[in-house]
């Protein structure tokens, strides 16, 4: 008998090789009666948008298979289904809730904070999470990979301040690993940049990207390397996560995890606790908890400040303290994270 808890299976699609990143990326489930179907949950498409809400439904299949069978709460499923109340107009919450265009320092480059820069490396994302903070963003005309990235170099140089650079997106990962290189080694050119930071949530969603190739990239990189990934909810984390984030740490990078609160996914101590200890178990140290980015179309993921800190109490409580992420918001202007 299939129950709420049971896993969804799943195979792609029969012309997709399984190894292949690129295709499992091609093949991603993209249409919201496909994902219900999956799931037994035909029922609900009537209480859905009728198109996708303005931002498009994508979730590779190995995500999918992550999911409860049966269950319209599963905390995956409700990270990318697209919901009526994201149709909705809510006082503060806007298109560009951090301020990323008035950082703004060159073509794909954002700099907001001393010693660091970001480059929006790509606009694609292997999974649209339905809370995404740049769902707005105007990607077809910020890609600081254009180019062979010459305009996202040019500005590095020119701040010998910057020891730090971040890749954004999207998905940094989404390129492929030949793009990466190709950014190597303009920055072996800025002695200055000493450390690279990563943001990614396909180690998570899609963990054949951490193929041959791209640990071998890592691991030739002179530069000390920073991964943070993106996972929300203990059930993101399998065997393939596992794996994947083993060959990072081999190929000596620092595997670091952000989340964010969402109300209804992970708005509870039991299940933030779970995350961190799961966490650990695949060798990631949670990082940062943040506060829902007032974007528009998510008011209905919001958990009030007070709640929020009252869980961070309870971890405290609970746990290590190298194991209790920093609960912050993003505040568009103010020189870091702002802590709660």
């Amino acid at each position: 008998m299939i129950t709420a808890s049971t896993a969804v299976r799943i195979t792609p699609s029969a012309a997709v090789d399984p190894a292949d990143w690129r295709q499992l990326w091609r093949d991603a489930v993209t249409d919201t009666g496909e994902l219900l179907a999956q799931l037994g949950l035909q029922h609900l498409v009537g209480r859905l948008p009728p198109a996708d809400a303005g931002f498009a439904l994508r979730v590779p299949r190995g995500f999918v298979a992550r999911m409860r069978h049966g269950d319209a709460r599963d905390p995956l499923l409700l990270q990318v289904l697209p919901q009526l109340a994201e149709l909705e107009h809510v006082p503060g919450f806007v298109t560009d809730a951090v301020g990323d265009m008035a950082a703004r320092a060159a073509h794909g480059v954002l700099h907001k904070y001393h010693g660091r820069a970001l480059l929006i490396a790509s606009g694609s994302c292997a999974i649209n999470c339905r809370y995404c903070f740049r769902r707005h963003f105007p990607y077809g005309e910020e890609i600081a990979a254009a180019g062979q990235w010459r305009q996202a170099l040019e500005h590095l140089q020119q701040d010998a301040s910057i020891s730090e650079l971040i890749l954004s997106g999207g998905d940094p990962l989404a390129l492929v690993t030949a793009k990466l290189e190709e950014l190597s080694r303009g920055l072996a050119e800025l002695p200055h940049v000493t450390r690279l930071r990563i943001h990614t949530r396909l180690p998570v969603v899609l963990p054949e990207r951490i193929d041959a190739s791209l640990l071998a990239w890592f691991d030739a990189l002179p530069l000390q390397k920073v991964l943070v990934l993106h996972a929300n909810h203990a059930n993101e984390i399998d065997a393939g996560v596992d794996a994947a984030c083993r060959r990072l740490r081999d190929a000596g990078v620092t595997l670091l995890n952000q989340s964010v609160l969402l109300r209804g996914i992970n708005d509870d101590a039991d299940t933030l606790a779970g995350l961190s200890e799961r966490l650990f178990a695949a060798g990631v140290l949670p990082y940062y908890l943040h506060q829902l980015d007032r974007v528009q179309g998510t008011a209905h993921f919001e958990v009030d400040d007070a709640h929020a800190l009252a869980l961070i109490e309870a971890l405290r409580q609970r746990l290590p303290g190298y194991l209790v992420p920093k609960l912050v918001r993003e505040v568009g202007g103010e020189a870091a994270k702002r802590p709660l």
